[in-house]
């Protein structure tokens, strides 16, 4: 690599894991002009740094090929399959089973702009106009499934095909899902239900002052300020859903691959 490294550059350790999954063609294809190892460092600061792609910086890959090869991984679902991997992984190294017997199911609302306002929708509980970002992680925090839908959806609405989602990257493993009050309803509980899975609400006390910190509740909470450290995810920039998705799954790749390689370092 020959030009001074981004923050957001990827290491040699964390190389050596994902590079099997992006190689979705040889390294050396005729058709490939940039390495690989550049285009994903590409996408990490696209999404780390959070500007537009047409402001990629000179010493990486052109925009376009960044943005063309990041649709194709979105589309084969490398970082899901990668996401999977590294959650089994970090659960074994902190004395889990691979797979969670439960989970937290939260959503966050992104403000939209003039890019993603033609699918936006209203969110009245936040006063913002934005798309709805439904999140499902394991008691460590780590993402087991994400949806993308226009702010004025429910959250009870998703459980469905959340809890799809979730059983199916775990495969049919978690019983229970904490919530919180935007989740109750009987249609909620059987949607849960017909997966397999029991919803359980996590109430605010009645006398309550300040601050209060939920038990399990605030496990989701937490990976939703990990994600809203990356810039591109403050805001939805995207004209696609598919991309915005994309780009937070891609972030969650990220914070756990890293989490993976500390862990492999300290017990060297």
């Amino acid at each position: 690599m020959n030009r001074k490294p981004y923050p957001s550059d990827v290491s040699d350790d964390e190389w050596a894991f994902v590079a099997p999954y992006l190689t979705l063609m040889t390294e050396d294809a005729p058709q490939r002009e940039h390495s690989l190892r550049e285009v994903f460092n590409g996408l990490r600061w696209i999404v780390r740094a959070g500007a537009a792609w047409r402001l990629m910086p000179h010493d990486l890959p052109p925009w376009h090929t960044v943005y063309q090869q990041s649709q194709r991984w979105f589309k084969a679902g490398v970082f899901e399959t990668m996401v999977i991997d590294l959650r089994e992984l970090l659960r074994l190294a902190h004395g889990r089973n691979p797979q969670p017997s439960a989970a937290i199911f939260d959503s966050r609302t992104i403000q939209s702009t003039p890019e993603s306002g033609g699918r936006a929708g209203f969110d009245p509980a936040k006063s913002r106009r934005g798309s709805k970002v439904h999140l499902a992680v394991d008691t460590l925090g780590h993402l087991l499934a994400l949806l993308v839908t226009p702010a004025n959806e429910q959250d009870r609405h998703q459980v469905a095909q959340l809890a799809k989602e979730v059983q199916e990257a775990t495969g049919d493993s978690v019983e229970l899902a904490f919530v919180d009050q935007a989740y109750t309803g009987e249609q909620a509980a059987q949607d849960a239900a017909a997966n397999h899975m029991e919803l359980e609400v996590v109430k605010l006390p009645k006398a309550r002052h300040g601050f209060v910190l939920l038990p399990r509740r605030w496990v989701v909470e937490r990976s939703q300020g990990w994600a809203a450290r990356f810039r591109r995810l403050a805001r939805d920039y995207e004209q696609l859903a598919e991309t915005l998705k994309g780009l937070h799954v891609v972030a969650f790749a990220m914070l756990m691959l890293r989490q993976l390689t500390a862990l492999i370092l300290q017990s060297a």
